[in-house]
């Protein structure tokens, strides 16, 4: 009798690895002559949204763009981060919000979950919460799957994890 194999499907990230690359982000505008007295500032708030605030649009890509490569630096993939609108704060400086993107919704889990159907693989999927969970006989299926699930990982356009390989 074959036992069944699985894993998991979601979409997370490391918090402590994202504070860190938020505290590196902090520092570098400290030392960096363009943005040393720009009263900048890189702010997480209840890991749901980082805001950066400085005084003018160069400024902030620059601030983006230092958060970005300390992100790819700690293996954090920069889908996480969803950017909203660019907006006018207070003193004549300007704010811009990014959202963080952290589990599977159920449009997309619907998607990834129609995606492993059409694949013809042996395998089963199904939406559990916030992820998705893939089993079947052959872990060899399963490896094809998260294979596909990797290639298409642009379409779905956030992160995918593979956790629970059993």
């Amino acid at each position: 009798m074959a036992k069944d194999c699985s894993f998991d499907v979601v979409s997370e990230f490391d918090r402590q690895e994202l504070v860190n690359a938020i505290d590196q982000t902090k520092r570098d505008i400290q030392s960096r002559f363009d943005l040393k007295d720009s009263n900048s500032s890189v702010d997480l708030d209840a890991d749901k949204t980082i805001t950066i605030t400085t005084n003018d649009n160069m400024k902030l890509k620059n601030i983006v763009d230092i958060l970005q490569s300390k992100m790819v630096k700690r293996n954090l993939s920069i889908k996480i981060l969803d950017p909203l609108p660019v907006e006018n704060a207070l003193g004549g400086s300007v704010r811009q919000v990014f959202n963080l993107k952290k589990g599977l919704n159920q449009d997309l889990s619907k998607k990834i979950v129609s995606e492993i159907k059409n694949s013809k693989l042996k395998v089963q999927a199904s939406i559990q919460g916030d992820q998705v969970r893939v089993s079947g006989k052959s872990k060899d299926d399963l490896q094809d799957v998260i294979k596909l699930l990797r290639e298409k990982e642009d379409v779905f356009n956030i992160p995918l994890q593979f956790v629970n390989y059993r």
